[in-house]
């Protein structure tokens, strides 16, 4: 049986069997090392103690998952879950640990969760991707907190996993980004599909909002139409996940015609591709921000004190 080098399996046991129960904690933060600073920022916010996850990958690629005793009554997992195909793995074998080791329930938070986009079938031969994750998740974790999950037909986390599930709204960080970069910004989405959330950034920002009708001529054109700009010192285009840039750059390109002289944009997710900031850039952005809920360059909104309000609330 393969082991990858480590600690005598027994040792390790007979260490966590001495643990007397007043050495337990409550609650107690596990984070993997590809959001450990998130996770740092979220147990300072909430005084919660913090412990690291390690990964030991095999050369066929299976990963052994190792978490650090004592688990906590209440585990809280963290991890970002782009790039999902391993990670997802890894954080549900860290469950498995978690409750293996004392934990009593278990929380998920994925400042990004994937898999949401895709809630229906479009076509013969694919699958429900949105429904097989969220009933992985909800047989794993008691517990799921995410930042702005991308649903579109389905309305509530809950409903897609089965078990206490939450998306955050980022429009109240968005909105202070805004107010603090500029005044007589106008907000703008680039499609239909955005209009509630610009909405509410909007309103939190105390800032007037158009919203675009964005129509796909094929697979990589679309575009995009705008109703007649209102007078603005700037405009501020935003989406909750951008990958191409090939929108943002659409919706700049658009504005500049309509007369807009500076353009910024925001989003919440910043998936982006190897050459998207060009594309973005050459369009006519001037400055680009995302959250940090997918570590990027761009990253210039933290969103560990929205998680935390939240959390601080599940914890009391």
């Amino acid at each position: 049986m393969r082991s990858p080098v480590s600690p005598d399996r027994g040792s390790s046991r007979r260490q966590s069997s001495r643990l007397n129960q007043k050495d337990i904690p409550a609650h107690r933060i596990h984070a993997f090392a590809d959001t450990a600073r998130f996770a740092r920022h979220l147990g300072q916010a909430t005084g919660v103690s913090f412990s690291s996850v390690s990964v030991h990958s095999f050369p066929d690629g299976e990963s052994l998952v190792r978490i650090h005793p004592p688990a906590g009554n209440h585990a809280i997992v963290v991890r970002s879950l782009c790039n999902p195909n391993a990670k997802l793995i890894e954080v549900l074998l860290a469950a498995d640990a978690l409750r293996r080791a004392g934990a009593q329930r278990v929380t998920l938070i994925a400042p990004y969760l994937p898999y949401m986009r895709q809630d229906a079938v479009f076509a013969l031969g694919e699958p429900i991707s949105q429904q097989v994750i969220g009933s992985c998740l909800g047989q794993a974790f008691d517990r799921v907190l995410t930042v702005e999950a991308h649903l579109h037909r389905v309305q509530r986390l809950a409903d897609v996993i089965p078990c206490q599930a939450q998306s955050l709204p980022a429009a109240p960080v968005l909105a202070q980004w805004v107010r603090r970069t500029g005044d007589q910004s106008l907000l703008v989405g680039p499609d239909e599909e955005s209009e509630s959330w610009v909405h509410a950034i909007a309103q939190a920002a105390q800032a007037p909002w158009i919203v675009g009708r964005k129509e796909r001529l094929n697979d990589h054109t679309v575009r995009i139409r705008f109703p007649a700009v209102p007078p603005c010192a700037r405009a501020v285009i935003v989406d909750d996940i951008a990958s191409s840039g090939g929108t943002l750059a659409v919706a700049a390109r658009t504005l500049c015609r309509q007369g807009v002289a500076t353009i910024d944009a925001l989003v919440v997710h910043a998936i982006f591709t190897p050459g998207a900031l060009a594309r973005i850039r050459a369009a006519g952005v001037r400055t680009l921000a995302s959250c940090d809920t997918v570590p990027h360059p761009t990253n210039a909104i933290r969103s560990a004190p929205l998680v935390a309000t939240a959390l601080k609330e599940i914890l009391q």
